[in-house]
């Protein structure tokens, strides 16, 4: 669904900063970090002040038209459209993996076959040691 769309749905305002970060959002292929964002911000709108980008980011969040979720260290951004996702991070040196959701499923069809739990949303973030830090 279109973030536009969303947010006219909501019944909230599509400012012209909202409208900049949903192209971003748009135009981003999956984890975006708020640095990244910021950054493209400042290049299309440079007035805008970084309390105004957390603010829109936040209300686009609570509007389902983005989901954050942290990898190596940094807080990322992904477009629900993009599905859910899925990060193996190493707690040594940060780097974040991107795990494949066959790993998960088998999981939660557990957890509802146990539960009677239907998981509709999910981020995902394993902690642990990769393979190259466990060899160091």
């Amino acid at each position: 669904m279109s973030c536009y769309k969303t947010i006219k749905d909501r019944g909230l305002k599509l400012t012209p900063q909202r409208r900049i970060l949903i192209d971003i959002i748009h135009e981003g292929n999956c984890d975006l970090t708020t640095d990244y964002i910021l950054s493209r911000v400042k290049e299309l709108m440079p007035e805008v002040h970084k309390s105004t980008v957390y603010r829109n980011l936040e209300t686009l969040e609570q509007a389902g038209c983005v989901y954050k979720s942290e990898a190596g260290g940094k807080v990322v951004y992904h477009h629900a459209d993009h599905g859910e996702h899925y990060h193996l991070v190493c707690q040594i040196c940060g780097k974040a993996i991107d795990c494949d959701e066959n790993y998960i499923k088998p999981v939660l069809r557990d957890i509802f076959e146990r539960t009677k739990f239907r998981v509709d949303s999910h981020n995902l973030i394993l902690k642990g040691i990769c393979s190259d830090c466990s060899e160091s």
